[in-house]
């Protein structure tokens, strides 16, 4: 591993990219002080021009005040008692940060705003990968643009056959991307999420009230378009290729009546109750895919579940709506833009 390390390092010094496993997707990562290296991220992906990307840093050795601020600063122009104390509560770990952008942070990075996002990956493979880089890496999916995003190495190997090197560090744990919250307005606006996670608006708050961080009164965001553009927040985004919609039970049977034709291969993805059954919906070829009760674990097996309907060849992709409640509201984010990509709404 040490040499698949060095050789990792030395292709992103030369500016080419590199596949990195995190908890939460495998990400395509290239040096963020090398704009050509990022534009080929773009290219690569085939990512829209100007969509901000997420800086990756390491850990410190030991994580204080002092030592954030000294990684921090060098992304950031302000690192403010909030990014620290968020830092110290959920570094290494699945929350991106947004902040103002020090001047030496390149427009290729940032989408041309005067903000950057920045992230402390939770994977041993990532963080020694970026102790021994010596720096920052801009990673986001590695994925083409707007698909499914990868949580293992072969779903990268199936996106980009071997044009990538890949650091295979196995399946993701948590499987959906980072938190992202906006520290940029703090003054008017506080702690704002702009792409949920797992971490939730609640333990950001608790994590702040621990360290004495006072939370200014949050604005009124209703016709507020102010706050930064971020990775994962366009409409159409994490989509299959196969056409999908979201289903409450009342509307399944009309909606299939909408969407398939009569000799239509569907996938029923739902949860396990027994309240509609196969009789109700026999005239249809369903094949039902039983979904976990636990978010935790419907996050972590999202993507992969995604993939592989994609690969069985269904006509179409009926999904049950999720449960209400904080838990789940990461993956609802995720499945309702996945919807909209997939082209079937």
């Amino acid at each position: 591993m040490p040499d698949l390390i060095e050789g990792a390092v030395k292709v992103l010094r030369d500016g080419g990219l590199v596949a990195i496993p995190t908890e939460t997707v495998y990400g395509l990562a290239a040096d963020a002080d090398n704009a050509d290296a990022v534009n080929l991220i773009f290219s690569t992906k085939g990512r829209p021009a100007g969509h901000p990307l997420i800086v990756h840093i390491p850990s410190p050795k030991e994580a204080t005040d002092e030592a954030w601020q000294n990684i921090l600063s060098h992304w950031s122009r302000d690192v403010s008692p909030a990014a620290l104390s968020l830092a110290k509560a959920f570094w290494p770990g699945p929350l991106t940060m947004i902040l103002p952008k020090a001047k030496s942070v390149i427009p290729e990075v940032t989408g041309g705003q005067e903000t950057v996002g920045i992230r402390c990956p939770n994977h041993p493979l990532a963080q020694s990968l970026l102790s021994q880089f010596g720096g920052g890496l801009a990673a986001p999916s590695a994925n083409r643009f707007g698909r499914i995003s990868p949580t293992t190495a072969q779903h990268v190997r199936e996106e980009f056959s071997d044009a990538i090197m890949v650091l295979d560090g196995g399946s993701c744990e948590v499987g959906i991307e980072s938190t992202i919250v906006d520290l940029s307005r703090w003054d008017t606006h506080g702690p704002v999420i702009l792409r949920p996670g797992a971490i939730s608006q609640q333990m950001l708050n608790d994590a702040l009230s621990k360290a004495g961080v006072i939370v200014p009164k949050l604005a009124d965001e209703s016709g507020n378009h102010s706050a930064p553009r971020v990775s994962g927040s366009l409409s159409a985004h994490y989509a299959p290729k196969t056409k999908m919609f979201l289903y409450e039970k009342e509307q399944l049977e009309d909606l299939l009546k909408s969407h398939t034709q009569p000799a239509s291969k569907i996938a029923w993805v739902h949860f396990n109750d027994e309240s509609l059954t196969l009789k109700k919906l026999d005239s249809y070829a369903l094949t039902e895919i039983i979904l976990p009760d636990s978010a935790q674990l419907l996050a972590q097996q999202l993507y992969a579940l995604l993939r592989q309907l994609d690969q069985s060849n269904y006509d179409v992709i009926a999904f049950e709506h999720l449960p209400k409640g904080e838990a789940w509201d990461a993956i609802r984010d995720r499945l309702g833009r996945a919807a909209v990509g997939s082209g079937i709404i």
